[in-house]
């Protein structure tokens, strides 16, 4: 919905509730053309109704309001008397139209002093509930959301089996698009393998000013941009959906190229404006290299402990050779390995053409290692539309400025001429910044190689820290990444696990807490 349609959808809702409650307002005490005024009678209702004046904010945040609707529409019956389990359900059932009975068919009184004591322990229980949940959707969608490594892609920087904390903040915090959702979930209802959102209402895009902008090598988690879930069988019913930006796949990949860098990747690294990119010294880029053996055999154990290679990464050939992901630095271990005659950098080369790299329309001869180059669209920027401009940015152009924010466009070309929407055009200026996200496993990571550019709309935030790390190729205690636990994914040096910190403050605080509690005795 645009913001006009919004608008619109705002003056109905008051409306609706103006003609449900003026009433109701009158028998508070208030005049009935306080419950007509935007903003303002919901400041009145919050006195009426005897809660904070700051819950007025709460229904103005979205997924927050969807949840705090229901309990106010509970709280304003109860205030004027209607306290019993059915008047509950049916208010509830009836999407708080049940109101609507009580302002024009009861004669109810208002009760000033009610008692905010829930009467039984399960209304005790479930007040309780919700307001956790309400607290822990704020943090979840505003400040911190919890994040898990599913893929390799980042190997051996980011490890598969890793537990991260991702800022919402450092970027700005991006609110909610989906206006009905299932609270602090993304787009599954677990268990239920349900589809957690109704798609139909959309807020537009806004994002929260944030105190650092993106910058080149940054580790970024972001909605996949082409996750438009064909026949998505999580949810178990083969149909066709459409996923809201933020219900999109969540994804971690480093961002290699910020709005308005020239970008070319040659023999498997990166160049920006010409020149190749140095990574931070924490980066550990992994590459596909061929093994040539000498006979004997690889005890896998021993492969992952010394060289960490996973058993699925040692991937053997026709021709008796095996295929290994490595990064430098083992790659010169592994040279040295009793049974290995070689290793070699496994690079495509450059002009072998790949049609399943992005523009993936078999016209360029692009390929995994080498590509490009390709300038990174910056809000604002106008480019000359051509040909090759046409394949590189009509995706852009169509969805990403186009459907995704209400914009019916449709980008054609008539021999050389480039059309949008039926009329040619010789220029196209960029609405919105875009990203160009890799992973360092450069041979195990699909990315925008494949898929193109990350629009600014579909960042979620900056991965800051490693609260847990899981290694399914562990035995026993070993399982467990202790080196990894309680470290930050940025800084420069070798990462330093704080978690000795984190159990002597966690010790202190119990040994205090009983010490105060014995001397209370």
């Amino acid at each position: 919905m645009t913001l006009t349609e919004w608008f619109i959808f705002f003056l109905v809702l008051q409306v609706i509730h103006f003609l449900g409650t003026w009433k109701l307002y009158i028998k508070a005490g208030r005049k009935a053309w306080e419950a007509a005024v935007p903003v303002y009678n919901a400041v009145i209702l919050m006195k009426i109704i005897n809660r904070p004046w700051w819950w007025v904010i709460l229904l103005f945040v979205p997924v927050i309001n969807v949840i705090m609707l229901p309990v106010i529409w509970v709280e304003t019956i109860r205030s004027f008397g209607r306290n019993n389990r059915n008047d509950t359900i049916l208010v509830l059932v009836t999407l708080g139209f049940y109101i609507f009975y009580v302002n024009y068919m009861l004669d109810v009184t208002y009760i000033e002093d009610r008692s905010l004591k829930p009467r039984t322990s399960l209304g005790e229980w479930v007040s309780s509930i919700v307001f956790a949940v309400v607290a822990a959707t704020i943090v979840h969608t505003y400040f911190m959301q919890p994040y898990t490594i599913p893929t390799g892609s980042l190997e051996r920087t980011l490890l598969v089996g890793d537990f991260l904390f991702v800022s919402k903040f450092h970027y700005g915090a991006r609110t909610p698009m989906t206006s009905i959702t299932f609270p602090m979930v993304h787009d599954t209802i677990p268990v239920l393998r349900k589809k957690s959102y109704f798609s139909k209402l959309q807020y537009p895009f806004f994002r929260i000013p944030g105190f650092q902008k993106i910058k080149r090598n940054d580790i970024v988690v972001f909605s996949w941009p082409i996750d438009t879930v064909n026949a998505f069988q999580q949810w178990g019913d083969g149909k066709y959906h459409y996923k809201p930006i933020d219900k999109k796949s969540n994804y971690v990949k480093r961002c290699v190229g910020v709005p308005g860098d020239s970008l070319a990747v040659v023999d498997g690294y990166v160049h920006i404006n010409g020149a190749r990119t140095e990574l931070p010294d924490r980066a550990e880029v992994q590459f596909s290299h061929l093994v040539t053996p000498k006979g004997g055999r690889f005890n896998p154990q021993n492969l992952y402990d010394r060289y960490k290679i996973k058993p699925t990464e040692f991937i053997p050939l026709n021709n008796g050779r095996f295929r290994v992901l490595l990064t430098k630095e083992n790659a010169q271990k592994f040279k040295n390995h009793p049974n290995v005659v070689s290793v070699e950098r496994n690079i495509a080369p450059k002009g072998a053409k790949d049609p399943r790299i992005f523009p993936n329309n078999g016209k360029v001869n692009w390929n995994i290692d080498n590509f490009g180059a390709i300038y990174i669209p910056k809000a604002g920027v106008t480019v000359k539309m051509d040909l090759k401009s046409f394949s590189l940015y009509r995706r852009i152009i169509e969805v990403y400025e186009g459907s995704e924010l209400g914009i019916d466009n449709k980008l054609t070309a008539n021999g050389t001429q480039i059309l949008l929407n039926g009329e040619p055009i010789d220029s196209y200026t960029f609405k919105q910044d875009y990203y160009w996200m890799m992973g360092d496993n450069r041979h195990n990571s699909e990315d925008s190689r494949n898929w193109g550019y990350v629009p600014a709309n579909h960042i979620v935030g900056k991965p800051v820290f490693v609260w847990f790390s899981w290694d399914t190729n562990g035995k026993g205690f070993n399982k467990i990444r202790w080196d990894r636990m309680f470290t930050t994914v940025g800084g420069s040096g070798e990462p330093v696990s704080y978690f000795k910190y984190f159990l002597i403050v966690l010790f202190g605080w119990i040994i205090y807490g009983q010490y105060k509690k014995r001397k209370k005795a």
